[in-house]
């Protein structure tokens, strides 16, 4: 007999014992255990958002967008170890952006918990026209405007031959919904993506408004972590790299 209250459940202690250990088979405990949590509000399926590691072009502060560059040393060295962090989280499926920079931190991560990854071209970073190359040194200097509303406003901001950050959120949520529609039987899911387009994610996922977007910053192979609660969506986890505290 189970008991709802509040979004909790109860379940009576004898007759659970009977149902789980006397009647129901052994390999359908599991199913049934998962189903009476999802029911009585506790059960939560968990979507594992991380940034690539570091590629050459961040090494060297160039604006990178859409453009294909590969990890350093450094970057392979951060995807192995934030691989090892994630050995006990029971991630069953990995989603990426098909840039080297995201595939290859995924394609680390998924050697080291013998999981496939699955190239998505939508999560791939902003483009970012013909800001792609330049350094922040540069953009100082030659787009002084535009280059404050990307700090101040950047939704507001549209450059030639790039995305706003709104378009970005659009092709992003798009990929991800049907990321979590196609995996409603799968608890635990991961997706490497880029800086811009985690961001878009995050926000798009909460439901807070893209303005906020400047306010959020995410590091190389940085942990974030959304939780589907029965109410709710909640980021219990945001830009966390203590798995790099190895890394001078």
């Amino acid at each position: 007999m189970v008991y709802f209250n509040h979004g909790q459940f109860y379940v009576k202690n004898i007759i659970y014992n009977i149902i789980i250990n006397d009647i129901i088979p052994t390999h359908k405990k599991s199913a049934i255990i998962k189903i009476i949590f999802i029911l009585g509000g506790m059960y939560m399926k968990k979507l594992y958002l991380i940034r690539h590691g570091e590629s050459e072009w961040n090494a060297l502060k160039k604006i990178q967008g859409q453009q294909d560059i590969p990890l350093t040393e450094k970057g392979i060295k951060q995807a192995k170890l934030i691989g090892n962090r994630l050995i006990k989280e029971g991630i069953e499926k990995i989603y990426s952006s098909d840039l080297k920079r995201a595939y290859d931190t995924a394609k680390i991560i998924g050697d080291i918990l013998d999981i496939d990854v699955i190239p998505v071209k939508e999560l791939r970073e902003i483009n970012f026209g013909i800001w792609e190359g330049l350094t922040s040194d540069i953009l100082e200097v030659k787009y002084i405007k535009e280059h404050k509303l990307w700090l101040k406003e950047p939704e507001n901001l549209k450059i030639e031959g790039a995305e706003s950050i709104v378009e970005v959120q659009k092709r992003a949520m798009e990929s991800v919904n049907k990321i979590i529609n196609d995996n409603n039987n799968i608890d635990n899911v991961l997706i490497v993506s880029h800086g811009a387009t985690l961001k878009t994610i995050i926000l798009g996922l909460l439901g807070i408004n893209i303005s906020h977007f400047k306010n959020m910053s995410l590091k190389n192979v940085s942990l974030s972590v959304i939780e589907f609660r029965q109410h709710n969506r909640v980021l219990t986890l945001f830009n966390d790299t203590n798995h790099l505290k190895e890394i001078k």
